[in-house]
């Protein structure tokens, strides 16, 4: 099974919020995701996720999108 480490819309309309989520790549975007790492509200610019699980997932072979990789980097987990 391929995890990726990605974002989860939730929210209302025009008003968006995220999840930082490890899910199985083949799972759609709103689907059954493996753990909730974290969240992201674009609107107040809040980054919000916990380290020591995203490095868990990141050891043992999970790969972030663009997007999450950038908000890593942010937070200074990953360089």
């Amino acid at each position: 099974m391929a995890v990726k480490l990605r974002l989860t819309r939730m929210g209302a309309k025009k008003n968006p919020f995220y999840r930082v989520v490890a899910i199985d790549e083949r799972k759609a975007r709103d689907g059954q995701y493996l753990e909730n790492i974290g969240y992201y509200d674009p609107m107040k610019g809040d980054i919000n996720i916990n380290s020591d699980r995203a490095l868990y997932w990141l050891g043992v072979g999970a790969q972030p999108t663009e997007t999450v990789r950038a908000l890593l980097k942010k937070k200074e987990i990953i360089k």
